[in-house]
């Protein structure tokens, strides 16, 4: 009976939910499949792997934070493509001209798209910049692609820039938190739909950990400790 169950649980585990915005994309996937096999049978089996696409890119797989006062985590699943000192943040995150340390994650259509606090605190700024769309691993997409930016202040004041950028082919970034919001580390405050870059914008003197080329998981992966903080990866 605990083999039966186990084996349960384990096949169980291998299937991720789908996060409420992806919903609508999967039933159309679904519909124009059922459409397609009846007239057009090669058809119809792209829209089947399209819609099973659709379904892996919207997973929202749930995450176990580390608990520690001063940790930043990662906001997103993909790669740290950049870790840049001596940066002034964009202006709309509204953080004045004090350098900064910026910390990139890339995300690939392949990774989770799901966009998380790297902070607990409160939002006390937040914008949509409309833009362009280039690659976002490029440096000038902090500027000039569609993103949105999010201040988050912690309990003992630090400020941290958060910036969803979009890219070459994500076309929506959508926000769940907005102004005013209180956060844990580890929350779901945004999704961007296929593929695009997050920027965190640290004080400059925090420990940076997060390395460019390692890959990073949203919520887990510590990338920085904030000054002020017992150092140390958790």
């Amino acid at each position: 009976m605990d083999d039966r169950h186990n084996l349960l649980d384990t096949i169980a585990n291998a299937f991720v939910p789908i996060h409420p915005d992806g919903y609508k994309f999967v039933a159309i996937g679904a519909i124009a499949t059922l459409v397609f096999f009846l007239f057009a049978p090669t058809l119809g089996w792209l829209c089947a792997l399209l819609t099973v696409f659709c379904a892996y890119f919207f997973r929202d797989p749930e995450r176990v934070t580390p608990d520690r006062p001063g940790l930043v985590v990662s906001a997103a699943d993909g790669k740290v493509s950049a870790v840049v000192e001596d940066v002034m943040a964009p202006r709309e995150l509204a953080l004045g001209t004090a350098e900064l340390t910026r910390v990139s994650v890339f995300l690939s259509v392949f990774d989770v798209h799901i966009i998380r606090a790297p902070v607990g605190g409160k939002i006390i700024h937040s914008t949509y910049v409309h833009g362009a769309f280039f690659n976002a691993e490029l440096d000038k997409a902090s500027e000039e692609n569609e993103r949105q930016a999010f201040v988050i202040e912690t309990k003992s004041g630090t400020k941290i820039g958060v910036v969803l950028i979009a890219g070459l082919v994500a076309r929506r970034i959508v926000p769940f938190v907005g102004d005013g919001d209180s956060l844990e580390a580890g929350q779901r405050i945004g999704l961007i739909r296929f593929g695009s870059r997050v920027d965190l914008y640290l004080p400059q003197d925090s420990d940076v950990l997060g390395e460019v080329g390692q890959t990073a998981i949203s919520a887990e992966t510590v990338l920085a400790v904030l000054p002020g903080e017992a150092k140390g990866r958790a």
